[in-house]
């Protein structure tokens, strides 16, 4: 596993891949969260996960409470690596930075992904359905996010565990209810996002509403399962996002065979 850039986790480099796939993590969420994705992909797509600041191997930096200042940072860290193609997947949180951190490379006259995927994240333009929770008390809070789905039963139910996450979750709900969505033209790569039927969190109209976000291709797909959906149907997701190589003409090699 290598990571000589402190903000992206590449768990095996291929110099030879031909793209390169970015993975954003949800709220709380660190690299170790798509540990188990990399060994999907086929040789010739390269993974590098977001590393946000306060968790992982930089869990003594303090998280980020501004989107604006996150994608400032990611859009200076990531442009060593946008000399290939490459395509941005992002659930909850992930999604809305991984648009944003798109919109951003565009406003800098930067390369720009060849799709965005994204999941269980609700469209910027919509309405917030839901009350802002990131200031409660720690009992109320914990238990927002549990009634919601809002963070891994493996978190909840591992105290110490909790107690750790607690203030990086703060800062990322803070981030995330505290941004503000500016309208701009439309980007030219598609969009193709992920719900779950029974999220408590995201609307399949939340989801709907990314269309007017892409000027090319929108597309979306519903699972069974709730915000963390994605646990369940990982090799469905990838094949999507290695199936959108192919259809762009480039060359991408054959999934490996999953038969357990």
């Amino acid at each position: 596993m290598s990571s000589l850039n402190k903000w992206f986790v590449c768990p095996q480099i291929k110099p030879e891949a031909e793209s390169r796939v970015f993975l954003f993590p949800y709220a709380g969420g660190g690299p170790a969260i798509f540990s188990k994705w990399t060994a999907e992909f086929p040789a010739n797509i390269e993974v590098q996960i977001v590393h946000y600041p306060g968790r992982g191997s930089r869990y003594n930096e303090t998280p980020i409470k501004s989107l604006g200042t996150l994608v400032e940072e990611l859009t200076q860290a990531i442009q060593p690596l946008l000399d290939k193609p490459f395509t941005f997947f992002g659930h909850s949180l992930g999604g809305t930075v991984a648009f944003e951190l798109a919109r951003h490379l565009r406003q800098n006259k930067l390369s720009q992904p060849n799709a965005i995927f994204i999941s269980a994240c609700a469209a910027p333009q919509m309405p917030k359905i839901l009350p802002p929770i990131h200031a409660l008390p720690d009992d109320e809070f914990l238990n927002s996010l549990k009634e919601l789905g809002g963070i891994p039963n493996e978190i909840l139910q591992n105290e110490e565990m909790l107690d750790l996450q607690l203030p990086v979750l703060r800062a990322d709900f803070e981030l995330i209810e505290n941004y503000q969505y500016i309208a701009s033209e439309p980007l030219e790569c598609p969009i193709l996002v992920f719900g779950g039927l029974d999220d408590p969190r995201v609307s399949r109209e939340q989801l709907e509403g990314w269309t007017i976000h892409t000027s090319a291709k929108f597309e979306s797909r519903y699972f069974t399962g709730d915000h963390f959906f994605i646990n369940a149907v990982k090799e469905t997701i990838i094949g999507e996002i290695v199936s959108s190589w192919r259809h762009s003409g480039a060359s991408v090699a054959t999934l490996p065979r999953n038969d357990g």
